[in-house]
């Protein structure tokens, strides 16, 4: 071996070291392709359980939220520190509660000062309206009936384009609001509104 061309010994080396790359490849592409079939199947049992919750979570529909609202009251001017504890205590004489909600703001975490109390039966809502104006932590509370909200209808600000001029809504050719000043002479032609 020792008067074998150096030339040649390489060769074999290199041919050697080049089917020990090859089944090392193979061996890490199956290794790869293993591990991307475990994650595809861990990716479908996570969609398959992301679905099952949605679906328990969306379980209350129109009729749902109708009959939620109406076993529910609204409780108005409640104190800042108060518990959803302090609550069920102030209406367990009216009856059984199922769930007490105190609105907060979602920036700052703080309670917006009114509240929900549904009721297990729609008759105990009579009951809870009783105690409007009664005094809760100090403050003296308003009680109503919840009212259901119908999505796409607001009270009191307008419908559709009906938006106020000082924010920069449209005015229209003619409309009282509509006076700004021209710049320049219109020859021939019309003039041009230029605000600055």
């Amino acid at each position: 071996m020792a008067d074998e061309n150096p030339a040649v010994q390489i060769e074999e080396n290199q041919e050697h070291h080049e089917e020990g790359d090859v089944t090392e490849d193979a061996e890490a592409l199956e290794a790869m392709k293993q591990r991307v079939k475990e994650m595809e199947e861990e990716a479908a049992k996570l969609r398959e359980m992301q679905a099952q919750v949605e679906k328990e979570m969306n379980l209350t529909s129109e009729e749902d939220k109708e009959a939620i609202d109406a076993r529910s009251i609204y409780v108005g001017n409640v104190d800042y520190a108060a518990t959803p504890e302090d609550l069920q205590n102030h209406f367990q004489s009216c009856g059984t509660i199922n769930r007490v909600t105190i609105l907060c703001d979602k920036w700052s975490g703080h309670p917006k000062g009114y509240a929900y109390v549904e009721f297990a039966d729609p008759s105990l809502v009579a009951n809870a309206m009783s105690l409007d104006n009664s005094v809760l932590r100090g403050r003296a509370i308003k009680v109503t009936a919840k009212r259901t909200n119908i999505p796409g209808y607001t009270r009191g600000r307008g419908g559709r384009g009906a938006r106020a001029a000082w924010r920069g809504g449209y005015y229209g050719h003619g409309s009282a609001y509509y006076s700004p000043t021209f710049r320049g002479r219109a020859r021939g032609r019309r003039a041009t509104f230029a605000p600055y």
